[in-house]
């Protein structure tokens, strides 16, 4: 499974659909609107955070400015009717704190404004989601307590995740090894989580 890629955008096509070059090789990626604006950019080439959707009849790539763009993605896919085209429009039409908030309030109406989501699977996200997504105002939304914020803890977790850790697992972890996180190289950031996982 493909959970991050770095490369240079090919082509940008209506609706968030990007053709990622990486090192030769073009993935298709389906990614929510304003994703290019606020993925991580360095030389030439963005940094986007993936999640493989695989199907009978196909395997679809999602890539996310932020592992918590993406963690809320797989949020929205785990509520029932709520497939990948319905959550990228909620993460198109939202921000993540955008969505938490109209969560923590219940605020259907504006959930339903989102294209694909009426007044009932509206209230279902807000019923399913209220305490797994919490409401906060900054411009990242924690999922939960301790969850990263900075690049090192974002890595870090990316790094476990897509080692087949569960996110939770990954985040107990992470968050056991404090503010050293801050400082360490990732290379011992890592085994000391792995150590704490084992």
């Amino acid at each position: 499974m493909i959970g991050w890629l770095r490369g240079r955008v090919l082509a940008e096509e209506p609706g968030g659909a990007l053709v990622l070059d990486v090192n030769g090789v073009g993935y298709d990626v389906n990614a929510p609107l304003g994703t290019l604006g606020r993925a991580r950019a360095s030389e030439g080439s963005i940094e986007l955070f993936v999640h493989t959707h695989v199907r009978e009849d196909a395997l679809d790539l999602f890539g996310f400015a932020t592992e918590t763009d993406r963690q809320a993605f797989r949020l929205l896919l785990s509520i029932p009717n709520v497939g990948p085209k319905t959550a990228l429009g909620v993460l198109s039409a939202l921000t993540v704190s955008e969505l938490g908030r109209a969560v923590g309030t219940g605020d259907v109406k504006r959930l339903s404004k989102v294209p694909g989501i009426g007044k009932k699977t509206a209230e279902r996200l807000v019923l399913e989601l209220k305490d797994k997504l919490p409401a906060v105002g900054g411009d990242e939304l924690p999922l939960v307590s301790g969850a990263p914020s900075s690049d090192a803890k974002e890595r870090l977790m990316s790094a476990l995740t897509n080692m087949g850790y569960r996110a939770a697992e990954a985040e107990r972890a992470v968050a056991g090894l404090g503010s050293k996180v801050e400082g360490a190289p990732i290379s011992e950031l890592l085994k000391e989580a792995l150590a704490r996982l084992g």
